[in-house]
């Protein structure tokens, strides 16, 4: 029987390193609670962040929260691995938010951006 190697799940990397490297100046300014409901199938995982001033505690609990994140699991990997855009998402329907949005926005600037492409002019042409 031969080992199988654990397949890469973004979510959990991704909210690994936000406990991992803090306190983080680009959440010193938010305050309070976002769960994060991923579906997946009839199964939904939740993710409990609690922000205070940079600080960042991360647990599985579906407790309260003073703003909840609803997505596709599939499509938060994807946002949490720099290759889709929450803000996009978010603009065609596919990631919703219910309560304080202000917090999300603020925990926005910790997702990761998508990976270069190379550079390009204004009009979308590369240049050379």
């Amino acid at each position: 029987m031969s080992a199988r190697r654990k397949p890469e799940d973004p979510t959990a990397e991704f909210f690994g390193g936000l406990v991992e490297h803090q306190p983080d100046p680009l959440l010193e300014k938010a305050n309070g609670t976002i769960r994060f409901d991923l579906r997946e199938g009839k199964r939904v995982d939740r993710w409990l962040l609690s922000l205070e001033n940079g600080e960042v505690t991360v647990s599985r609990a579906n407790g309260d929260a003073d703003c909840v994140v609803r997505a596709e699991k599939a499509l938060f990997d994807e946002i949490a691995a720099g290759r889709a855009n929450g803000t996009a998402a978010t603009l065609r329907g596919a990631l919703t938010m219910d309560g304080d949005m202000e917090l999300m926005v603020l925990l926005r600037r910790v997702f990761p951006g998508p990976p270069a492409r190379g550079a390009r002019s204004r009009i979308g042409r590369r240049p050379g």
